[in-house]
């Protein structure tokens, strides 16, 4: 937006200053020159005689001496309010110069404005913390625009290597070879539809509707149960009548993508999955906690970042993408809600999702239903 140059602001308060500063003096002036002609001047004559003559007297005596303090009051004014001005104003040539640089790319630097609290120094602070958060944001969507780009190009020069060697060697066994491209192109499939839902759960360009957890949770139990009865591990669901509002689609993803961590993350053997909602006035919860080894706390801190993946899930067939758990954090934070995820110390992984519940109230409930396994 172009605008036409002005008066600086500097320049604003010395005038601002000095006018102010000249009517306080002038008023102070006039009501000196009041009260001496109230009063009267008293003039002796050669005869000694006194005679007086007040307009005369104040032309000659007061009226001279009142224009130089108005002159002196008017340069002090305009000197000193020049200097004010400069001192109380040079916080926001600093915050300006952070401003410049920022514009340019670089959220290091900070104000670091010194002294006591005050209202720029408050503007300081909160510029600074915002240029913090600026560039964890930036750094957090560089590394993940680096690491999206690694996940994407790895199945693409996987697909190139294999058809490369289908061309070197035309005798190969095509259904072999025809079976490795399909995995490889489902799993870019996999992660471009992740990196999709990510972008659209940010945007929070979603309409919302009420939605039941109990319900989505049984769907989702339901619909990954072969892979459940694959792993030998048991699901069960239980809990109260749950109401959110938000997205069913992106909702039933999240809990798809907990339960589906929950089955290929679990004990070789005889694990389970336990799924409960339930309502805690003023939000609603879904919990999903599964058996499996024993997690240091400061591994379960990093399961929510982009890529990161377990050791035994680069090994499996169900591998995934390594965007499971950040789509459930994107999602939770898209319907103003809470992830947590801990520990259990007998093993295994729990992970509660709060979200507010619909109306803001408490649903009524008619009681949990009964545990429902599968």
């Amino acid at each position: 937006m172009h605008r036409q140059p002005g008066l600086s602001v500097r320049l604003k308060l010395t005038l601002s200053y000095a006018g102010f500063l000249m009517l306080a003096g002038a008023l102070l002036l006039v009501a000196v020159g009041v009260f001496l002609l109230r009063q009267g001047w008293l003039l002796t004559n050669e005869s000694g005689a006194v005679r007086v003559t007040p307009g005369t007297l104040f032309v000659r005596g007061f009226a001279p001496t009142a224009a130089a303090v108005t002159v002196f009051l008017l340069m002090f004014g305009l000197l000193g309010g020049w200097i004010l001005a400069g001192r109380m104003l040079a916080p926001l040539d600093r915050i300006t110069h952070a401003t410049r640089m920022a514009a340019t790319g670089s959220l290091s630097h900070r104000i670091r404005l010194p002294g006591r609290k005050d209202e720029f120094r408050e503007l300081a602070d909160a510029f600074d913390t915002m240029l913090a958060q600026l560039e964890a944001h930036v750094a957090e969507h560089r590394r993940f625009a680096a690491n999206a780009s690694h996940e994407l190009r790895t199945p693409l020069a996987i697909s190139k290597t294999l058809i490369d060697v289908a061309r070197a060697d035309p005798d190969h066994d095509t259904g072999e070879l025809v079976e490795r491209l399909h995995t490889v192109n489902t799993r870019a499939i996999d992660l471009t539809e992740a990196l999709l839902l990510l972008s659209r759960a940010n945007q929070r360009s979603f309409p919302r509707e009420p939605v039941d957890l109990s319900l989505v949770a049984e769907e989702a139990a339901e619909t990954l149960h072969p892979l459940a009865q694959k792993h030998g591990v048991t699901v069960e669901t239980s809990g109260d009548i749950a109401l959110t509002s938000g997205s069913p689609a992106l909702l039933l993803q999240l809990t798809m993508n907990l339960v589906h961590n929950a089955i290929v993350h679990n004990l070789p053997q005889e694990g389970t999955i336990r799924i409960r909602t339930a309502v805690h006035h003023p939000a609603v919860v879904l919990c999903v906690e599964n058996s499996g080894e024993h997690l240091p706390p400061h591994l379960v801190a990093t399961f929510t970042e982009p890529f990161q993946r377990g050791t035994e899930r680069t090994h499996t067939d169900q591998a995934g993408v390594g965007l499971g758990l950040a789509v459930v954090e994107t999602i939770t934070e898209a319907h103003d809600g809470t992830l947590t995820l801990a520990p259990r110390p007998a093993g295994g992984l729990r992970v509660t999702v709060e979200l507010p519940a619909a109306g803001g109230g408490r649903a009524t409930v008619p009681g949990p239903p009964p545990s429902r396994a599968s």
